[in-house]
Order: structure tokens, then C-alpha cells, then sequence
């Protein structure tokens, strides 16, 4: 029992991924509002457009 609890705690593959979760979310946090700024850019560009045609 004790050796299965030591194994345990040595065990690091959990906090990998947990380093890789905190890592995407990161990521997308800087993503996000990049990508909404562009969406809203092309609509008033498609809006033009579609009233010059």
C-alpha cells in the first residue's frame, strides 16, 4: 500500500497535462480577441461590397 501511494506521487503525466490545458487556454486567451477584431473588420468590408453592388 505504501509503495502503491510513493508510485503515486511520483507520478507526473497528470501534471503534464494539466501544463498543456494551461498552456492552450493561454493561447487562446491571446487567439480570441485577434480573431473577433478580424471578424469584424471583414464584415464591414462584405457590407461595402454588397452595397456597391
Amino acid at each position: 500500500m505504501l509503495n502503491k501511494i510513493r508510485q503515486f506521487l511520483k507520478n507526473q503525466s497528470g501534471s503534464t497535462a494539466v501544463e498543456y490545458a494551461l498552456i492552450t487556454s493561454g493561447i487562446s486567451v491571446a487567439v480570441i480577441p485577434s480573431v473577433s477584431g478580424v471578424g469584424h473588420k471583414l464584415v464591414a468590408i462584405f457590407t461595402t461590397i454588397q452595397t456597391a453592388l
